[in-house]
């Protein structure tokens, strides 16, 4: 259950289009594994779109594709969107044996079904320096859209040629949150910064020569950012990006 489905049930008993019997019956389906269910290896948080406004996702490194299935039917049972992080192709095969209809997005690494209606306040710009940080960019990407919200993507737009970048200012002005994906020196977000007056989301990836360590010379170059108004997430965190810019996407 979430908020929206939530809003859906009292909003029809204030119409009179639903009787409060009615309504109580549909809450207490919606709610019969409030507020998680324990699978002995996890504990699905069935609460957390009411709570936060943002489902439960699935962190899928680490675990197996049994686990990550057991996981999936579950919350796909109980009405919920499906999101899936950094996982792979053995965790989608065992994933599609019992949720059908999921889908695998193979640069995001994403594992997918259904989302929520995008009903932001405007529209999330992804944009990316290089075509290597394309992974992380795809994950910011799909993540946003499934947690109900109109993306645009600006890809291979980095400072080796500012120009890029500038023939799209139409694009960037439209946005109502950006999500400024780079690695290397990190420099992406500090230029899109100051040429907007909307948040703008750093994430720096671990791309780039042995002095980037990792993704570390990003991070560090972004949380240095002299431009207003841009905050940082961990390194290669797409989905950390797409979370934070749809919370602001969708103000109370």
């Amino acid at each position: 259950m979430d908020q929206d489905q939530l809003r859906d049930v009292l909003e029809r008993v204030a119409r009179g289009a639903a009787s409060t019997d009615q309504a109580a019956a549909e809450l207490t389906a919606l709610l019969r594994h409030m507020p998680f269910e324990d699978l002995g290896f996890a504990r699905v948080d069935h609460h957390r779109a009411i709570r936060q406004g943002l489902p439960e996702v699935v962190f899928g490194a680490g675990k197996t594709p049994e686990q990550v299935a057991a996981i999936a039917e579950r919350i796909v049972a109980a009405g919920q969107p499906l999101l899936v992080t950094r996982t792979d192709e053995a965790a989608y095969a065992a994933v599609a044996q019992v949720v059908s209809d999921a889908q695998f997005h193979r640069v995001a690494h994403i594992i997918s079904r259904g989302a929520r209606a995008a009903a932001g306040a405007g529209t999330i710009l992804v944009a990316a320096a290089g075509t290597s940080d394309l992974p992380v960019a795809e994950e910011a990407r799909v993540s946003a859209e499934l947690l109900g919200n109109e993306v645009d993507a600006l890809y291979d737009v980095g400072v080796a040629g500012l120009h890029r970048l500038l023939a799209e200012r139409e694009r960037i002005e439209r946005a109502r949150v950006i999500i400024a994906v780079a690695g290397m020196e990190g420099a992406l977000p500090s230029v899109i910064g100051g040429l907007v007056g909307v948040p703008v989301i750093a994430v720096p990836t671990s791309v780039g020569y042995g002095a980037s360590f990792g993704g570390l010379a990003a991070l560090l170059g972004m949380l240095n950012s002299c431009a207003a108004g841009v905050a940082v997430v961990n390194i290669d965190n797409g989905f950390g990006a797409a979370a934070v810019a749809s919370l602001i996407n969708h103000p109370p």
